[in-house]
């Protein structure tokens, strides 16, 4: 059996981090998941998802110093449904996802590479000439072997 959650959104609101006399910590989050469609008159229509999601010790670190309302998060995780009673005395049932994996997908400014300095292969080389892309006409593969999408040796039915 298989209880997994995958979400990739965006915060709701800022982490909600508690500390413990026993040095843990947990935080609440809540997460904005997106669902665009066509709808019969062919206009675009999107569904927003509300997903509360709470994370333990070093994801919920992570999510105090990492995370603010509105940034892209990445959540793997757990689905777990508890019961409570609220202010009232009245039973509730809350379904949560509980997170195994926290990341932050905003793109952060490396301190350790000058913004200025110029890209790779950006200019003249050493050599006087100059760089250029490959042609179209080329093939090649993206994690470094070159023309494979053409290789008769792949005897691959896919």
């Amino acid at each position: 059996m298989i209880n997994r959650v995958t979400l990739v959104g965006h915060m709701g609101k800022d982490p909600e981090v508690r500390h413990f006399e026993n040095g843990g910590s947990v935080a609440r989050i809540t997460v904005a998941t997106n669902e665009s469609y066509r709808d019969k008159d062919g206009n675009w229509q999107t569904l927003t998802e509300w997903h509360n999601v709470i994370a333990w010790r070093a994801n919920a670190d992570r999510a105090e110093k990492e995370l603010k309302k509105g940034s892209m998060v990445f959540v793997e995780g757990k689905l777990k449904t508890r019961s409570y009673k609220d202010a009232n005395g009245v039973d509730k049932t809350i379904t949560e996802v509980e997170a195994t994996t926290l990341r932050s997908l905003e793109k952060r400014e490396r301190s350790d590479y000058p913004s200025t300095a110029p890209l790779p292969d950006s200019g003249p080389s050493q050599s006087g000439q100059s760089y250029s892309a490959p042609s179209s006409s080329q093939h090649s593969d993206p994690f470094g072997g070159e023309g494979m999408a053409n290789d008769p040796s792949d005897d691959l039915p896919f």
